[in-house]
């Protein structure tokens, strides 16, 4: 199809999600894969909900293999304009407050403690109070 080095912005390539007229986005480049649906071993549900977005994540856990990455030249029409597509965040784990897992740990500890104390100084008042009311026997 040959693309001509038009760039496309996500919001053009967005405009083609159906199964008549389906453009998918990978590694930067515009696929129009619309011929290609049939054909997809996995059925066209799968690339259609990879629209409208950089698919590049899905294509690649996918585990498409060699020829299946050469067939995508068959069917590119342009490169994305990198700036219209949304940043990946990635997980940033909040800063370790040291003083405060310190205090959890504390005061995880004396909770164990206290389960078990309290229910031996139960017992031992419990054995107190039996041993002081018991009536001596004669």
């Amino acid at each position: 199809m040959g693309g001509d080095g038009k760039v496309f912005t996500l919001a053009e390539v967005s405009q083609h999600t159906s199964n008549q007229d389906c453009w998918i986005v990978i590694d930067g480049k515009v696929y129009d894969v619309t011929k290609f649906l049939d054909d997809h071993p996995g059925g066209d549900e799968v690339i259609l909900t990879s629209t409208g977005k950089d698919a590049t994540d899905d294509f690649e856990d996918v585990g498409h293999s060699s020829t299946a990455k050469a067939m995508l030249d068959e069917y590119y029409v342009g490169d994305i304009d990198s700036a219209t597509v949304p940043t990946k965040t990635k997980f940033v784990p909040p800063p370790s407050n040291q003083t405060q897992s310190n205090q959890n740990k504390s005061s995880d500890f004396l909770i164990k403690i206290l389960q078990f104390l309290v229910p031996l100084l139960i017992l031992g008042l419990a054995l107190g109070i039996r041993s002081y009311t018991k009536t001596p026997s004669s």
